[in-house]
């Protein structure tokens, strides 16, 4: 069964997506996930509260919904496949969250320019496919994270993931199958980077 958590739409139910290929974040790591951004020693308060937020492979937006529950201001959802759009429409519907959200057909891999630049970005890529890295340069180019953003981004427990330039590690947890990573994107240390690659 997938439903919020805590907050104000806190029990509502969520039409999980179906399918071999699917998997969606597990509540227990989902709560964890949220219980690290509420007390992070790395923020001065709740990282998700008054947010602007992008759930990059959306999915059925668990976690997007979840952050807007907890008192994030906008979600912006980007998720490509037609079946789980309908899905995702259907739980923003459900939440009658319509005016606190988008949904953007489009590619984390491939985005168009930021239309509304996030604070807190959440990215769950397929397991099978090395897409987190990729997918983290390729937003912070169109403007989607804004400077000292928080990404979380779920792995495989098998897999690992070297931050890109720009982005900083700040912790990392694993819960059954998936590892959970939290890292800080610092602009100036991108823009700083790239100039080093053109000397």
């Amino acid at each position: 069964m997938l439903h919020i958590i805590a907050g104000k739409h806190r029990g509502r139910k969520l039409t999980p997506l179906s399918g071999g290929n699917v998997r969606p974040t597990a509540g227990r790591a989902r709560e964890a996930i949220f219980n690290i951004l509420a007390h992070a020693a790395f923020a001065r308060r709740p990282v998700y509260e008054d947010a602007i937020v992008l759930d990059a492979f959306a999915g059925s937006g668990a976690l997007g919904l979840e952050a807007l529950s907890r008192g994030a201001r906008f979600v912006s959802f980007m998720e490509r496949d037609r079946t789980a759009r309908a899905v995702l429409g259907a739980n923003i519907a459900a939440l009658s969250a319509a005016r606190q959200t988008a949904v953007l057909s489009a590619d984390a891999l491939r985005p168009p320019r930021a239309s509304a630049p996030a604070s807190l970005v959440f990215l769950d890529p397929p397991y099978a496919e090395d897409w987190a890295a990729p997918a983290l340069i390729a937003l912070a180019a169109a403007g989607w994270l804004l400077p000292d953003a928080i990404a979380v981004v779920e792995l495989s427990a098998k897999r690992d993931l070297e931050p890109p330039a720009g982005f900083i590690r700040l912790d990392e947890r694993r819960y059954g199958a998936a590892k959970i990573m939290f890292l800080r994107y610092s602009a100036a240390t991108a823009a700083a980077g790239a100039a080093t690659g053109r000397s």
